[in-house]
């Protein structure tokens, strides 16, 4: 029994060097794609492919962060704003001729043309501040928003005001519209009768600054007829205000001492002068500060100088009261990690194609990619209702298995996807560790890259690449 050759249309032989000479060589557009160049530019061009989910993403952050800022805005305008609380200031008024050389039967005399009134300010000796916050949260929707309730005691005592230093003295003192001021960021949040105990007398306040000449919010009370006898003049007053965010004062006085209470465990100590001693724990803190009246840069008596008053506004001390894990920051900065965790995700896949001989598409690698970016969605999503550390590792805990799971179908193989899922677990570890220890994140980062480009080096330290990439011609 013979076998009949293969014919040409001309019933000749077909020559055999070029028999299945097309089936057995790959087309040149195959071995492009199989080559691990052209998947190293493909991986490359796919991780900059998905920074547009990622921007919207990023974008979606940025609208929820503003929608909370909203929430907190609206709450503080009803409830009450950042406190300051500056004072007790003592403004006196008095008034100075305006002097002009005249001529009168051809002689020269000074002649009051004018009478000026102007502001005498002056501090206390001494001012000892007492404040205790009672903190609570207050929701706008999904939003919290921590406020406090502030119990403020103040004493101290004045000397008898001297205007014997400034440079302008004074014609006529005018004692009897001597007023008291208390200068108070928000002071509609004042919740009590406020009064002051002057000389042990009581006093009511007014509202508004007065005649400080201050810009701002306040309330004062008028000493007429309480400056004319004695060296000197004590004072003590009670306030309850609420407020939120922060609360500051001022070193009004030759000697401030300060000392704050609160049921907040996360202080964070703001201004000119840090806490002389402090006590932090779970219940909240304790804090005191005692500063000296050479330690600023304002006097303690001015006439006429608005600067003044800015220098005191710039010479605040106090706490910010601020949010123990900042939900909206934490996803921001987890999202700028994103293009590093997508390249290596796509370099573990791609070792399995030079080292275990799997082929995968282009695809393949999108569908995980698309996979890791919603990771940041499902974090930011869950993190506004659970506490953040719990939103991690449900987010984590889906995506991990989303991604073993579909690395078993496409790798073939439950250990490779098993490898796979592994790695994802040290990215979303390594990127807890980062976002929690801000304070160490370059010398974790820089470790962290250091090993995972060891481990690839080891890996691929035997593979003669020249050959794996003319394997497919």
């Amino acid at each position: 029994m013979t076998t009949e050759k293969p014919t040409t249309p001309a019933g000749q032989s077909r020559p055999p060097e070029k028999q299945g000479l097309n089936s057995a060589r790959p087309t040149l557009l195959e071995a492009v794609c199989n080559s691990q160049v052209t998947k190293v530019v493909m991986i490359l061009l796919l991780t900059l492919v998905l920074q547009v989910p990622i921007w919207m993403i990023d974008g979606t952050i940025g609208e929820r962060q503003r929608r909370n800022n909203e929430a907190e805005m609206e709450i503080a305008a009803k409830w009450g704003r950042e406190q300051t609380v500056i004072g007790p200031i003592l403004t006196i008024p008095y008034e100075r001729d305006i002097k002009q050389m005249v001529q009168r039967d051809g002689i020269n005399e000074e002649k009051v043309v004018s009478v000026q009134v102007e502001q005498a300010h002056f501090l206390a000796e001494e001012l000892h501040i007492q404040a205790k916050t009672d903190h609570s949260v207050r929701h706008r929707g999904i939003f919290e928003v921590p406020v406090f309730r502030l119990d403020l005691a103040i004493n101290g005592h004045f000397a008898m005001p001297d205007f014997t230093e400034f440079d302008n003295k004074p014609d006529r003192i005018l004692w009897d519209r001597a007023t008291l001021t208390m200068l108070i960021a928000d002071p509609r949040t004042i919740t009590n009768q406020a009064m002051l105990t002057w000389n042990g007398e009581k006093i009511d306040f007014k509202p508004g600054p007065g005649n400080t000449e201050q810009a701002g919010n306040g309330i004062h009370l008028s000493l007429k007829d309480r400056l004319s006898e004695g060296d000197t003049f004590t004072f003590a007053s009670r306030l309850s205000l609420q407020g939120s965010r922060s609360l500051a004062f001022a070193p009004v006085a030759g000697t401030t001492t300060a000392a704050v209470e609160a049921n907040w465990p996360d202080p964070s100590f703001q201004g000119n002068w840090l806490p002389a001693e402090q006590s932090i724990s779970d219940n909240g803190f304790t804090a005191g500060w005692q500063i000296a009246s050479l330690g600023r840069n304002f006097p303690q008596r001015w006439t006429r100088q608005g600067e003044v008053f800015q220098q005191i506004n710039g010479s605040q001390f106090g706490v910010d009261f601020i949010t123990p894990v900042d939900t909206y920051r934490m996803v921001e900065r987890s999202v700028k990690y994103q293009f590093l965790f997508l390249a290596l995700t796509f370099v573990t896949l791609w070792l399995f194609e030079v080292l275990g001989g799997v082929r995968l598409h282009p695809l393949h690698y999108l569908l995980v990619g698309a996979g890791m970016c919603l990771f940041y969605l499902l974090l930011l999503s869950l993190a506004e209702h659970l506490a953040f550390l719990t939103a991690y590792l449900v987010a984590a805990l889906a995506i991990v298995l989303l991604l073993a799971g579909y690395c078993a179908a496409i790798l073939g193989s439950s250990r490779r996807a098993a490898v796979v899922g592994g790695f994802v677990v040290l990215l979303y570890g390594y990127l807890y560790t980062l976002l929690v220890n801000q304070d160490y994140a370059l010398l974790a980062g820089s470790i962290g890259l250091f090993l995972l480009l060891a481990t690839v080096m080891f890996l691929t330290r035997k593979i003669d690449w020249r050959r794996v990439s003319t394997s497919a011609t």
